[in-house]
């Protein structure tokens, strides 16, 4: 089963609605997630973001903080959860934010991708180094990494009945 089939059993199970918030996978992780008959029923909205102006406009991150942080950090991952939380109707919201490559720099190497996942009470960042594996190899390992932040929060969320 895939982690998008098996997100779709728990979240449907448990009565979780989710939304992602995505820049450097481009809505992959939305694709993934409704790629599955039937994630209507778990699936609220997908924000893709990827740019500075875009993540501010629909997801409320804070300028100051692409300024403090830039976009890819673990600070503007957090913000973009968040909005994501805000401006849907989901319980889960998964963000994702970083540099696919090719290029990077030494302060920020290709490969690097923050996380951001939360249900409006508890939030939790992560940055992953993937490594520079490609553009693809990249946005694919970091949609499969929010799937499986996705599965985790689901799967620790109680029953809603």
């Amino acid at each position: 089963m895939s982690r998008a089939a098996r997100l779709l059993e728990i979240a449907r199970a448990k009565g979780i609605v989710i939304a992602t918030a995505e820049s450097c996978t481009g809505g992959m992780v939305s694709a993934a997630i409704t790629d599955i008959a039937g994630s209507s029923a778990i699936f609220d909205r997908g924000f893709v973001t990827y740019t500075n102006d875009a993540k501010i406009a629909m997801l409320g991150v804070r300028a100051e903080t692409l300024d403090a942080f830039g976009a890819v950090s673990e600070q503007v991952a957090d913000e973009m959860c968040r909005g994501a939380l805000t401006h849907s109707n989901a319980t889960l919201a998964v963000s994702i934010t970083g540099i696919a490559g090719p290029g990077g720099s030494d302060f920020k190497p290709e490969g690097r991708v923050c996380f951001g996942i939360t249900d409006g009470t508890a939030t939790q960042t992560e940055t992953v180094e993937f490594g520079a594996l490609g553009r693809e190899n990249v946005r694919l390992a970091a949609r499969d990494h929010a799937l499986d932040l996705l599965l985790r929060a689901a799967d620790s969320v109680l029953p809603c009945f």
